[in-house]
């Protein structure tokens, strides 16, 4: 049987679809670009203005379940295959996968009735995906992954409740977002504390000193925490014992991140803005416990954004631009554009994580600052990345 790498390498249909990341990070950044300034317009404008549906549930849903979804196939379905030995999903399975996706973009954008259509045409693209991942993993008895496999599962869900509870209560569905929201912090805390020390460790092996620490005890004593803490978070919210855990498990996050030597790594970006993005998850946990204890001094929605905007935003970034030079065969290096990215949406997820603090007649223009340099970031990418993910890799062109 072919091997992964050999399975890619015999693929001679569009280069788009040799690859899940290729169209899953290219289309997720596009969307990121494009869902940012509908919500921003529809706000400013008043839901009438707008031929579509871009409210704020559709903001809220189309960040977790529609962003995030996309780039956690993408970074999946290129990452399985090398954990499982199994064949990757390329070509018309791929279009397949990426075509329900899409669908369920459209179905966001333009709902009908019956008004629960859309919810359930939207559900089918994360079912399906978790329902592979599983597959995947049990059939390549990769049972490390089995906690990969549970997260997905539950993404799923949560955006299946989140449609059911918005048809039957209407209303934002609180339990679905944070449940959503919980599992995409969890699996920045799970496989960005493999790949962040394992690059990192790959980096400084070829300049000497130290290197970060090995998993240990103490790695998984932190994941037990977060994952106790985002559970009661996604449960129960403000109740003090979920928010006790919260920042208890953002303190430990923070020393685990310490282990990791990431002030070593400045002179490479593409490995320090993992630990920038590890270091937004540590800290959109203590804010979300100090939100629980403090709420007047401490507003809920800063936390929230610190999760959304920082953590999944950086850090997905940050795994995007790494993998995409990778797997196109580029060098792994991050040049001037890749370092304005880094900036624009660190710049964005700082000030939209601000704007809850300052005085409530700054708060909107100074969200639409945030909400355009984060979108700009995710559209730079596609921009630069984007030719990229089109093309076949340079060194298989022969």
């Amino acid at each position: 049987m072919a091997t992964s790498a050999e399975q890619i390498r015999a693929y001679r249909g569009p280069p788009l679809f040799s690859l899940g990341l290729r169209p899953f990070f290219l289309l997720g950044a596009i969307w990121a670009a494009t869902a940012i300034p509908l919500w921003i317009a529809t706000y400013a404008l008043g839901s009438d203005a707008m031929p579509i549906e871009a409210g704020l549930t559709f903001h809220v849903h189309e960040m977790v379940f529609g962003y995030g979804s996309a780039i956690v196939a993408g970074f999946l379905l290129t990452a399985v295959p090398n954990w499982t030995g199994r064949l990757p999903v390329c070509g018309l399975p791929l279009v397949a996968l990426v075509a329900l996706w899409l669908v369920g973009r459209i179905a966001m954008l333009f709902q009908s009735d019956p008004v629960w259509l859309a919810g359930a045409i939207e559900s089918i693209f994360l079912i399906v995906f978790a329902g592979l991942i599983w597959r995947e993993v049990i059939a390549g008895k990769n049972t490390r992954n089995l906690k990969v496999a549970g997260a997905v599962t539950l993404l799923a869900l949560a955006n299946v409740g989140f449609h059911w509870s918005a048809f039957v209560s209407g209303g934002l569905p609180q339990l679905a977002i944070r449940t959503g929201l919980a599992a995409l912090i969890f699996l920045i805390l799970l496989i960005g504390g493999r790949i962040t020390p394992s690059f990192t460790r790959n980096w400084l092996a070829k300049r000497g000193g130290a290197m970060p620490a090995s998993f240990d005890r103490f790695d998984g004593v932190v994941l037990l925490v977060s994952l106790a803490a985002l559970a009661a978070w996604a449960v129960v919210e403000d109740v003090a014992f979920a928010s006790g855990l919260l920042g208890l498990a953002g303190i430990l996050n923070a020393i685990r991140l310490t282990r990791w030597q990431g002030h070593r790594t400045l002179a490479e970006p593409l490995v320090t803005i993992l630990h920038i993005g590890y270091a937004w998850a540590a800290l959109a946990l203590l804010l979300l416990g100090l939100s629980g204890f403090f709420p007047a001094g401490v507003p809920r929605v800063a936390g929230l954004h610190a999760a959304g905007a920082g953590a999944v935003g950086v850090m997905t970034l940050a795994v995007m631009s790494r993998a995409s030079l990778g797997h196109t065969g580029h060098v792994l290096h991050a040049g001037w554009g890749t370092v304005l990215i880094y900036i624009a949406v660190n710049l964005g997820a700082i000030i939209r994580v601000a704007a809850p603090f300052l005085d409530t007649s700054l708060q909107a223009s100074v969200n639409h600052v945030a909400g355009g340099l984060w979108a700009g970031a995710f559209l730079l990418f596609a921009a630069l990345y984007g030719p990229r993910l089109l093309a076949p890799r340079p060194d298989r062109l022969t």
